[in-house]
């Protein structure tokens, strides 16, 4: 659990409420007309934007902001140097027995297909297409979220523009002004809401997840080509170790 993706929403949301209670309570800022506006609006139009698949997971990718699958990158680096010190002792197919219980599926994959006298090459070509389209599909899935956020802020527009409309249409009764009043700035705010708690921050926290997906990626790749290589466990750690920031870097041979 990202406790820092958690209480950030969670914080936005309780100082929001703190402060319309403090005002006129927080039941003057709740307006169906403008919910149905801005919620419903912008939704529709993901749903025009994005395939159904993909807004079939809307939910799961969401969940990854808040409770992102982690792979520590120093029990990584360990792992594979145990795996380069095995494989130069007593050869790649050594390796078999680690590889069927592998829980991470890239660096099974990898390990496979060196262990079954694939090319250099050929894994290398394989395991960086798999990244890319990994890449590009983790790209769209955090597009939907900053896609919403836009749209959001646009419905709220379209919202304002409805509540003034209705409000100049009913200037001669003062009792419907207040209502069209009341849409025409709740919806404006309600997309701000959308926009800067959940869309925005949702997708950059999801590119930063996928970035960091990618580096371990790209060490689980340095790691096979080492490996079948038969380059010296000291030699594989000093690579891996140059994906960490300097205060990270720990080796096992000191």
């Amino acid at each position: 659990m990202d406790l820092g993706t958690v209480i950030g929403i969670v914080l936005i949301l309780a100082l929001l409420a703190g402060a319309m209670s403090m005002g006129v309570g927080i039941g003057a800022y709740i307006d169906i007309p403008s919910v149905l506006i801005v919620i419903g609006g912008s939704v529709g139009a993901l749903m025009i934007s994005f395939k159904p698949a993909q807004m079939k997971s809307f939910t799961k990718i969401f969940m990854i902001a808040v409770k992102p699958p982690e792979e520590d990158k120093a029990d990584l680096i360990k792992k594979l140097v145990v795996f380069a010190t095995k494989a130069r002792k007593a050869g790649i197919l050594a390796l078999e027995s680690e590889v069927n219980d592998e829980s991470n599926e890239f660096l099974k994959k990898g390990l496979s297909m060196a262990i079954d006298g694939n090319e250099p090459d050929n894994i290398r070509e394989l395991l960086e297409i798999e990244m890319e389209q990994t890449d590009a599909r983790h790209k769209v899935n955090g597009s939907i979220f900053s896609q919403w956020a836009a749209l959001a802020g646009a419905m709220g527009m379209v919202g304002t523009l409805i509540g003034l409309v209705a409000m100049l249409l009913n200037m001669a009764d003062p009792s419907a002004i207040g209502p069209s009043m009341a849409v025409a700035l709740l919806t404006t705010m309600y997309g701000a809401i959308i926009g800067n708690v959940v869309g925005t921050p949702i997708a950059i926290i999801l590119g930063i997840r996928n970035d960091d997906e990618t580096l371990v990626k790209e060490m689980i790749l340095t790691g096979i080509m080492s490996i079948q290589s038969g380059d010296a466990p000291r030699a594989l750690e000093a690579k891996l170790l140059g994906y960490l920031a300097p205060k990270d870097r720990e080796s096992q041979f000191n």
